[in-house]
């Protein structure tokens, strides 16, 4: 790797982790047998799923064109799972770690590591309608080291979209409960024709106004990565004619996108130029966890990429998180929970030190919502918490560099409202008149949940705007 190149991708990892670097990674060739391949095509669009690089989607076409979307250069590439957790650096007793991937921590992939040795395959099943690969991962920064964990994928053809679901079961001996990371859910590589960029990055969502070109051909973006705000939940990687791939993961508004590796606009899959872009959500993995997801791929026009998504797309749904199975993406600042499996409810720790916890990035309207229900249990001998609130601020009307000088700053400080709460440890419903506060008005973005310091514990059953 020329030196320039490693310096950055120490830069990268240090400043944003996930596969911020992958794609000025030091090259580790791809040969894929092509009958290790296992093919879907149902005259609309054709996918592909290597199997000899862990079941990662390689090909994804047009079925009548058949020009290959997907760029595999390396095995960082194509499209993946990829998960991310502690410690940082992540190096097992005996295990080889090259230097410039430090950074990413314990991050097991779906294709192979950074060294050459590939993913496994356990289970593969093709009836001719949906794809099943179960496999065993490869730790990317460290040589040949196996994750203590397995990945699943079902893979099915729907008119001109893919719909894919994906689950991480972890067997980690490790049973620390390590920060939040953000996970790529999926990542997504894109041959170098690919390069634009798209979504859309408002305050009035899912009402057709006009999507936001991030990144272009002649405007000097794409690397390092761009992050952006999206409330619709989607974002496309297309030609300068506007055909391409499109992302739909209902829900998730963080998203991290560019194009990196020389000229956008030329080369094929085994060639460096690649487009890029993930939704992502900042996730506990447990030592045990098991962890799923559902995406959509559409391979189309942008138009038809974006009509997709509002076709699909729940309308007029208030954020409402129900903590019965898992903690539906919220994350601690200054506390832990008791672990997976969660039952019920989340189980918190109050801290000397005052801690928060905060729900993932969301869209609502204040108007829409002026009174917000939290059903919870406190065993504390503490009087109130504070419940916080996160306007849609003018920083998320523009996307940000991911790492370096003109990193994104801290949003506004948005609006806080003390909540009265009783400490006997019965099970209560708290409304909050957030309509209260001048601040709440017009667009939202999250939720916080700030704790005083005190001993005891809260059980947070559910958050949202409906009793």
């Amino acid at each position: 790797m020329p030196r320039h190149i490693a310096s950055l991708a120490i830069i990268a990892t240090l400043f944003f982790g996930p596969s911020a670097t992958r794609a000025l990674g030091e090259p580790t060739p791809v040969n894929n047998d092509p009958d290790r391949m296992s093919w879907l095509d149902n005259g609309q669009i054709r996918l592909g799923v290597d199997l000899s690089i862990g079941g990662a989607i390689t090909y994804l076409a047009d079925s009548k064109k058949k020009v290959n979307l997907i760029n595999s250069h390396d095995w960082g590439r194509q499209i993946q799972m990829s998960f991310y957790s502690g410690p940082v650096p992540f190096i097992p007793e005996g295990a080889t770690i090259k230097s410039n991937w430090r950074g990413l921590g314990w991050n097991p992939i779906q294709s192979g590591d950074a060294f050459g040795y590939r993913s496994r395959v356990l289970q593969h099943r093709n009836d001719g309608k949906t794809i099943y690969v179960r496999c065993t991962p490869m730790h990317w920064p460290l040589k040949n080291v196996p994750g203590k964990c397995e990945f699943e994928c079902w893979f099915r053809l729907e008119g001109s979209t893919v719909k894919a679901t994906s689950r991480l079961t972890n067997h980690r001996d490790d049973k620390t409960q390590y920060p939040a990371r953000a996970q790529e859910l999926p990542a997504v590589y894109t041959n170098g024709p690919w390069y634009k960029l798209v979504s859309y990055i408002g305050d009035e969502p899912f009402t057709g106004g006009k999507p936001t070109v991030i990144v272009d051909r002649a405007d000097g973006k794409g690397w390092p990565w761009r992050k952006f705000y999206s409330p619709e939940n989607w974002s496309a990687l297309v030609d300068e004619n506007e055909n391409g791939v499109g992302l739909y993961l209902p829900g998730v508004c963080s998203w991290t996108g560019g194009f990196a590796g020389g000229e956008k606009g030329s080369g094929g899959p085994k060639d460096f130029p690649t487009g890029y872009m993930t939704p992502r959500h900042l996730d506990i993995l447990d030592h045990n966890i098991v962890y799923t997801y559902d995406y959509t791929l559409i391979v189309g026009s942008l138009d038809e990429i974006r009509q997709y998504v509002y076709q699909h797309h729940e309308k007029d749904k208030l954020p409402a998180w129900r903590f019965e199975k898992d903690r539906q993406h919220w994350k601690y600042e200054g506390t832990t929970d008791t672990g997976w499996p969660i039952r019920d409810c989340l189980v918190v720790k109050l801290a000397p030190n005052p801690a928060a916890l905060a729900s993932p990035k969301t869209f609502w309207r204040a108007e829409s919502a002026p009174k917000l229900y939290l059903r919870a249990a406190f065993e504390t001998d503490a009087k109130s918490i504070n419940v916080a609130f996160h306007p849609y601020d003018k920083i998320d009307a523009v996307d940000w560099p991911a790492w370096g000088a003109t990193t994104r700053p801290p949003p506004g400080p948005g609006g806080q409202i003390p909540l009265a709460i009783a400490g006997d440890g019965a099970v209560r419903t708290y409304e909050i008149d957030l309509s209260a506060h001048e601040g709440y008005r017009g667009a939202m973005t999250q939720l916080r949940l700030h704790l005083p310091p005190a001993k005891g514990t809260v059980k947070i059953y559910s958050v949202g705007f409906q009793p």
